[in-house]
């Protein structure tokens, strides 16, 4: 395309056909000389949908960054076309530009922005949809879109804070099995070579540690190939939608995990149906979104029997009751919020409440597994050692 100074400039711009591309380049005051089509990669199919990005998803910190900006602009008066162009100009990642072009492009042929959103359902979940729908609806789309962002900022520190209450342990562990496999391989056949050598009656520490020392020397990469065998299989089998369900339902039997699982997964959902309610989202809709953004399937599928006792005409709080793994405190605020007509409000008090509690139980769990690993490494690091140093000092009593 020509420039406004006359000068010939080339890029890509996407488009659903080459008139919109052509259109789109007028807007931006450049002249189109040629249009041609560029291959893409496939991407993979889905329902609802065949645009090239239609498989695209958005990490939560540019959702957030994306809805924030969004909800500036639409409160600020500017229409949603705009608002959308403003945000694709602002961004600096290819992804979230053309996923934003692409729902401006279908609201500029007379979507809503939900509809629009609707096409990219791994980048706007049906929770997003939903509240953008109602927003739209109601005339209140800058504040939902504010809560939005705001539900997806806490999402994402809650995230954050399980992850970082999970790396110290495990990376523990995996320097504890480097340091003990370096032992066994490296040092421990030099030192237990010299009382070979010397044809010492060896106590029984001391041979299961040559033992052991010998097969991993001879053996250690059939372990590791059978260790990743191992894990690929059950890759594999975790694909499975029952068994992804048998797993689901036997973290729930571990003690401590099954709290911690139940505590988590309620606490999103009170927070995401509090969220729905209150930007005008009907109740059964919202159930059904909130049932899908717990995590545990056991729980998930657990949760759909509340739509149907809500159906046959039970009360919110008495179906939640009934369902058994929701914690009391939730089950009596949402009688509450029902009683007083402030559902929405006391189930995010709930949900709170749940997060804090949740944020002390890790904390408490946390305070156990790390000493208990360190435990762990010391054990055997001082078995290492004992075995070693034992044949030692009883050379020193021989001479």
């Amino acid at each position: 395309a020509l420039n406004a100074t006359g000068k010939m400039v080339k890029g890509t711009l996407e488009g659903d056909s080459e008139r919109h591309v052509r259109s789109q380049l007028r807007r931006n005051q450049l002249k189109p000389i040629s249009v041609d089509s560029v291959k893409e990669k496939k991407q993979p199919a889905a329902s609802g949908g065949n645009q090239p990005w239609f498989g695209s998803k958005l990490a939560i910190k540019e959702l957030t960054l994306l809805t924030r900006q969004l909800a500036s602009l639409v409160q600020s008066g500017m229409p949603i076309d705009e608002c959308l162009q403003a945000v694709a100009r602002q961004t600096r990642k290819d992804k979230v530009q053309r996923i934003t072009l692409q729902v401006r492009s279908r609201v500029t042929e007379g979507l809503s922005l939900a509809q629009a959103m609707a096409e990219h359902p791994r980048a706007f979940d049906d929770m997003y949809r939903a509240m953008v729908s109602a927003g739209e609806k109601a005339g209140f789309l800058g504040p939902v879109l504010e809560r939005l962002a705001e539900y997806t900022e806490n999402s994402q520190y809650i995230r954050q804070k399980l992850q970082s209450a999970i790396i110290y342990p495990v990376v523990l562990m995996l320097v504890t099995v480097a340091i003990v496999t370096i032992l066994m391989i490296k040092v421990v056949p030099e030192l237990t070579g010299i009382f070979i050598r010397a044809q010492q009656e060896l106590p029984f520490s001391t041979t299961l540690l040559i033992a052991i020392s010998d097969f991993l020397s001879s053996y250690g990469w059939l372990c590791i190939l059978g260790l990743l065998v191992l894990f690929a299989g059950w890759i594999y089998w975790l694909k499975k939608p029952a068994n992804q369900l048998l797993f689901d339902r036997f973290l729930l039997k571990i003690p401590v995990i099954r709290h911690i699982i139940i505590q988590s997964n309620t606490a999103q959902f009170a927070a995401t149906l509090s969220l729905l309610l209150d930007s005008g989202v009907p109740l059964l809709d919202g159930l059904r979104i909130a049932s899908q953004v717990m995590r545990n399937r056991q729980l998930r599928q657990q949760s759909a029997r509340i739509i149907n006792d809500i159906q046959e005409g039970s009360s919110l709080h008495n179906a939640l009751d009934r369902a058994r793994f929701f914690p009391p405190l939730l089950v009596q605020m949402a009688a509450s919020g029902e009683m007083n007509g402030t559902l929405a409000e006391q189930l995010r008090y709930a949900s709170r409440n749940q997060e804090r509690e949740l944020e002390l139980q890790i904390g408490s769990a946390l305070t156990i597994l790390e000493p208990l690993t360190i435990v762990i490494m010391a054990v055997l690091v001082g078995f290492i050692m004992y075995a070693i140093l034992t044949p030692i000092f009883n050379m020193n009593d021989l001479i």
